[in-house]
């Protein structure tokens, strides 16, 4: 009778206690596998974590709630759209995040639907799990680096001659120099050196911005 009644409304007159706690607990286990154990095996943003916490119990919620009761399908939609509006703007959150947060949500939705087999559930949240698992590799990870942009005020006739002048001015040579533009007006060049993390940055927005700098992002203006 549920069957029928999920296929003429998409809804159900009900939730068992049962069945809500079976898949909250699913939901958190796989909240915990993908949080707890995939996304912390290597340095990430110290919030990100309670974002993606945040998301997926918000949404399971909503869904459980809604499922609940008589709603319009616009209430759906309407969720939908609020997600939507969830962005992540801060330079710290990479696209490796945005990923996280879409697989999140994902498991929100796969365990938040009422009136479905246990094993149905829990073989879709494998699924997704194994996939970040096979794909999220931490060992193709370069040791975390730092990218500064630097604005020399000379030009180099030996291209060779740049990563010593940054080195005798930083005290340091970098990994890699790239050259970004040479201005023969104003006799100047601006280079990308790249550097490797000190060992000791480990606290504060300084440690989330530089533990993520092994992936695109903004560049840091120095000179």
């Amino acid at each position: 009778m549920d069957v029928l009644v999920l296929a003429a409304k998409g809804i159900t007159h009900h939730i068992a206690p049962s069945d809500l706690v079976t898949r909250g607990g699913l939901d958190v286990v796989a909240l915990m596998v993908l949080v707890g154990w995939l996304y912390r095996r290597r340095p990430s943003v110290p919030a990100m974590p309670l974002v993606l916490a945040a998301l997926n119990t918000g949404l399971f919620a909503a869904m459980s709630t809604i499922s609940a009761g008589k709603f319009p399908a616009g209430v759906g939609f309407g969720l939908f759209g609020i997600l939507s509006l969830v962005r992540l703007r801060s330079a710290a959150f990479t696209l490796r995040d945005v990923a996280y947060t879409f697989v999140t949500l994902v498991i929100a939705l796969c365990t938040g639907l009422p009136q479905r087999d246990s094993w149905l559930v829990i073989a879709r949240d494998a699924v997704v799990l194994l996939a970040v698992l096979l794909v999220d590799d931490p060992r193709a990870y370069e040791p975390p680096t730092r990218t500064v942009k630097l604005t020399l005020d000379r030009i180099y006739e030996d291209p060779s001659l740049i990563a010593q002048d940054i080195a005798f001015r930083f005290g340091r040579a970098p990994l890699s120099v790239e050259v970004d533009e040479v201005d023969y007006v104003r006799e100047t060049t601006r280079v990308f050196a790249r550097y490797p993390l000190a060992p000791d940055k480990s606290a504060g927005a300084q440690d989330a911005q530089d533990a993520q700098d092994t992936e695109p992002r903004e560049q840091v203006a120095v000179g």
